[in-house]
């Protein structure tokens, strides 16, 4: 079993050139790499004409609902963007508007231009043009070539055939086969080049895409916010459905028994029996529903003895790695667990995996917890589902998570949790 470590986070994989080659994630940023300068200049032509004649048009009025219309769609261009790199490269990177008025063309107004996340927007879609082009030019080039030197043994043989010439780079089959071979280096290089400028384009992407760093916190406080609502509103239901009803049909079985307890003594001591078993099955969830709030073996003895119990109670196998000289602040150990127990508790049901890992190490950010399972993989992060609510709690204390699930697996679920020791 791989046992994930921090040299695994460089943008090229832990792979390999083979690995990088066959990894899908270069076969999707690709494309889009190679069609970057289109974008760029489709763009920066677009934006050329429209921003100089409404800015122009304002001073008569005309302009205003064309800049309006124009911030409008360069808002739209982004947001477009910040999808085209959640597909194409695998950063997820969050829309960082302010909440839209509900009404009044003047809050509208105010909404648009004064959210730095909007200035920010049209910085990137102009900065696509140089970007792009270069982009665009050295995946041509290197695809280009490296295709070309790859053909060289079918164009001699078609060569030897019919006498064509063609595009021939050498015209003896030793010098066939040197060429494909450096095709085939060349081939690797593009590769990495692939991802190396996909990993270039989507951190310049978060930085600007993402909005400020006020704008960003912010954020993830809001997120922080909802999701401690949400776990006190599950809470609250588990509360109500399960402990109190029990309780209340204990104190229904002994108020029973009390008023049998002289007339039909052996009717009475069946429903102190039913009480009591009540009891200990509300105790029960009362315990569980304590583990789930804060388990008590986590704050006694930290980190690894408590995600030693998840993995007991995991339905396969789990190896738990805990590589910590000290341990982190509170926060940042209930967070750790939780997204191992949650991740855990997804991969069981819908992983078929056979197998798991679990590494907590120290980096000198904080704390990175990586959960991995040999499992079909396919696994997303979806608005309102498990994962969603997971990056929601690490973001509390500005954490992040991440997630590798190609179809097919293996999965990787990696949380980054900043901490001061």
């Amino acid at each position: 079993m791989p046992s994930v470590a921090l040299k695994d986070r460089v943008p090229f994989g832990p792979k390999g050139p083979l690995g990088i080659v066959v990894d899908p994630m270069t076969w999707r940023a690709a494309p889009y790499l190679g069609l970057a300068g289109v974008l760029g200049f489709g763009w920066f032509a677009v934006l050329a004409v429209t921003v100089p004649v409404s800015l122009t048009l304002t001073v008569v009025w005309v302009g205003v609902p064309l800049m309006m219309a124009t911030v409008l769609m360069w808002r739209g261009g982004a947001m477009l963007e910040r999808r085209l790199m959640r597909a194409a490269f695998g950063v997820r990177i969050d829309d960082p508007y302010r909440p839209r008025p509900e009404r009044g063309v003047g809050a509208h107004i105010r909404w648009l231009l004064a959210d730095g996340a909007t200035w920010q927007d049209l910085g990137y879609l102009l900065m696509l043009l140089p970007l792009g082009l270069v982009e665009t030019a050295l995946s041509v080039a290197l695809w280009t070539g490296s295709g070309m030197l790859l053909v060289q043994p079918v164009l001699m043989s078609l060569w030897v055939a019919t006498g064509l010439h063609g595009d021939l780079t050498t015209q003896s089959w030793p010098g066939a086969f040197v060429a494909m071979a450096f095709g085939v280096l060349l081939f690797v290089v593009a590769a990495y080049m692939v991802r190396g400028m996909a990993w270039l384009h989507g951190t310049l992407a978060t930085v600007l895409l993402g909005g400020s760093q006020e704008e960003r916190l912010r954020a993830s406080r809001a997120r922080g916010i909802d999701a401690a609502e949400a776990e006190r509103r599950r809470i609250e239901r588990d509360l109500h459905d399960g402990a109190q009803q029990r309780l209340l049909s204990v104190a229904v079985d002994l108020g029973r028994a009390q008023s049998k307890f002289d007339s039909e003594p052996e009717v009475a001591r069946t429903l102190i029996a039913q009480a009591h078993a009540g009891t200990k099955a509300a105790i029960a969830e009362l315990r569980n529903l304590a583990r789930g709030i804060h388990p008590a073996i986590l704050s006694d003895r930290g980190l690894d003895a408590a995600l030693s119990g998840l993995a007991a109670r995991a339905p396969i196998h789990v190896d738990v790695s805990v590589e910590l000289a000290e341990r982190p602040p509170a926060a940042v150990e209930s967070i750790a667990y939780f997204i191992v127990a949650e991740t855990l508790a997804n991969m069981a049901k819908h992983s078929g995996a056979t197998e798991a890992s679990v590494t907590v190490l120290r980096d000198h950010r904080g704390v990175v917890v990586d959960v991995w399972d040999n499992g079909i993989g396919g696994a997303l992060v979806c608005p309102g589902g498990g994962l969603s609510g997971l990056a929601d709690r690490a973001a509390t204390i500005d954490g992040v998570l991440v997630l590798h699930s190609p179809v097919g697996g293996p999965t990787l679920v990696r949380a980054e949790l900043p901490c001061e020791w």
